[in-house]
């Protein structure tokens, strides 16, 4: 009875000393003040995903698909529907990115004794993929999709934003990269890394919600980029370029080393 009662509160406190740890790592990711500058760009570049030609020209495809109405049904505002078929569509490509961004965090963590070189290699990356998101390097220019396609429907939603998410496209690739790319860095760690893909999948799945429940305003601006997309993808590259240029000089290094400075010496979270 005695080795028993031993055993189970060795292994409550084994547990507990786990979640304490779990919980440190996600206090030390919000407390380090680098998440400031890496969860808006993370933001920004799951919206550029978004106003990309790869996307945002599939729209009204992708809400027929997931709720499985046709275009007279969906002009019919069956909006509490579409809203459950994106929703749903959002939540199986959200489950992709954060996994990837979990792993890849983790493969990060291990080659961390190499060097900060990896984050300087992977802004050389992130930078050739601006120029990709801009149209160049014509072999990247090709979409690479699972071909096989889940039931249309409310069921099939979240399967199809998994293979959504699994797939490569000129637009997509380039700036899911650079999140994933934020997520490294001296205090890289798995809850940092999840948070930091699962706002990009915010800034890519908030404006499909939008569009999803037939707000007017976001009806103009859907066309307005439409109109623009050239504009959207040189912009997009741009930024991609400049944040790769400043990961594989160093700067992004030493700007984020003074802001944790800054954030450690005069802020207070009541963490």
């Amino acid at each position: 009875m005695i080795s028993t009662a031993l055993a189970a509160a060795t292994a409550a406190a084994a547990t507990a000393s786990a979640a304490g740890t779990a919980g440190n790592q996600a206090a030390a990711s919000i407390a380090d003040g680098s998440l400031l500058v890496a969860l808006p760009i993370a933001a920004l570049a799951g919206l550029i995903s978004f106003l990309s030609p790869c996307v945002l020209p599939l729209l009204p495809g992708y809400m027929g698909y997931v709720t499985g109405l046709t275009g007279m049904e969906l002009n019919q505002h069956k909006r509490g529907r579409v809203f459950a078929g994106i929703g749903l569509f959002v939540l199986g490509f959200s489950v992709v990115f954060v996994l990837i961004g979990v792993v890849f965090t983790r493969a990060y963590i291990w080659m961390l004794n190499e060097g900060q070189w990896v984050t300087q290699a992977l802004g050389v990356v992130v930078a050739l993929l601006g120029v990709v998101f801009m149209g160049g390097f014509g072999f990247m220019q090709r979409e690479r999709r699972i071909s096989k396609r889940p039931p249309a429907g409310l069921w099939g939603a979240p399967l199809l934003g998994m293979t959504f998410a699994l797939g490569w496209a000129p637009c997509m690739g380039p700036t899911l990269a650079a999140a994933l790319a934020l997520t490294t860095g001296p205090n890289a760690n798995v809850p940092r890394g999840a948070l930091i893909t699962f706002v990009y999948c915010l800034g890519l799945g908030i404006p499909f919600l939008l569009v999803a429940l037939g707000l007017s305003k976001v009806t103009r601006a859907v066309s307005f980029f439409r109109k623009h997309q050239l504009a959207v993808m040189r912009t997009g590259g741009v930024i991609l370029i400049l944040l790769g240029i400043v990961m594989a000089s160093g700067l992004w290094n030493t700007w984020i080393a003074e802001l944790q400075n800054w954030f450690a010496n005069e802020v207070r979270l009541p963490l």
